[in-house]
């Protein structure tokens, strides 16, 4: 019985170590998008008055663990019955992420052309005020569907040769660090304003250390959201190019002697603007189809 029951715990330390292992090459695959993750949810929940970036941040973090509730058990269906689908899923996922990742450096130096109009400044009433919140929430939510679907593929991606057991653990210890990580340390950018004023009415000395520091903390909000969309648009890139390089044997063996991370970010940015390229061509017939 005592031998039975220690050859368990070993079993069970065994299975660990393996988790622990490929844990850690399943977060390294996917730190790039949850580079784009971070930069994402912090536009996202920014915006609001103060007293509601927490209580909207909680229902975005609430409603993308109900998203990863949803997307792990058919993840997890997929890679045991229709494993080839997988790696279908992440082709596309990495599609999808080089699109967008194009579509920012287009929209970077070809802007959308703004009406010089300025708009006229009103009043917004309370129950229109929860109205923009729920939609832009909504619009939060959705975001960070697709973006919890990339995390969990490509996690998925590289334990897809381990046993279930050890898939499900892995993919769901990703999943949640992700959503607890990204979602923590969103609340800790969009409050940075709101602890950098903490600190300027801390005292009533001026150009006191506390005075310089919260100041610092509020010019530095809006720089940082804009650094981490930077970041985030090159992850996005390097992450797509690295899907197609490991996964289609073409990419793979097409060039020797050259920096996998040079490799990996060119071939994300050349496939895509070839996938803006069409989408743009599509939208160009379709409007002259319905004309």
């Amino acid at each position: 019985m005592a031998s039975g029951f220690f050859a368990l715990l070993d079993d069970i330390a065994a299975l660990m170590d393996d988790v622990a292992v490929m844990g850690k090459v399943a977060g390294k695959k996917t730190a790039g998008i949850l580079g784009d993750d971070l930069a994402v949810n912090a536009e996202k929940a920014s915006g609001f008055m103060s007293s509601r970036e927490i209580p909207v941040l909680w229902a975005i973090t609430k409603d993308s663990f109900l998203n990863k509730l949803i997307i792990l058990p058919l993840a997890f269906l997929l890679s045991a019955f229709i494993p080839a689908a997988v790696t279908v899923i992440l082709i596309l996922g990495g599609l999808y992420l080089a699109y967008e990742g194009a579509e920012k450096i287009y929209e970077y130096f070809f802007p959308h052309a703004h009406q010089e109009k300025t708009p006229e400044l009103k009043e917004v009433t309370e129950e229109e005020a929860l109205r923009l919140e729920k939609e832009k929430i909504k619009s939060a939510i959705v975001t960070d569907f697709i973006l919890s679907v990339e995390i969990v593929i490509i996690a998925l991606g590289t334990v897809t040769q381990e046993t279930l057991l050890t898939q499900i653990l892995v993919v769901s210890l990703i999943a949640l660090v992700a959503t607890v990580g990204v979602y923590g340390l969103v609340a800790l950018i969009v409050r940075m304003d709101e602890f950098g004023a903490r600190l300027i009415n801390l005292n009533e000395k001026e150009n006191s250390i506390s005075d310089k520091i919260g100041q610092f903390l509020i010019n530095a909000l809006p720089k940082v959201v804009k650094g981490l969309s930077i970041i985030g648009t090159l992850a996005l890139l390097l992450v797509s190019g690295g899907i197609f390089v490991h996964n289609i044997h073409y990419f793979h063996d097409l060039f020797h002697g050259i920096p996998s991370i040079i490799v990996e970010f060119l071939t994300g940015l050349v496939v895509g603007f070839l996938v803006l390229l069409i989408i743009k061509a599509a939208k160009n017939l379709w409007k002259k189809i319905k004309s």
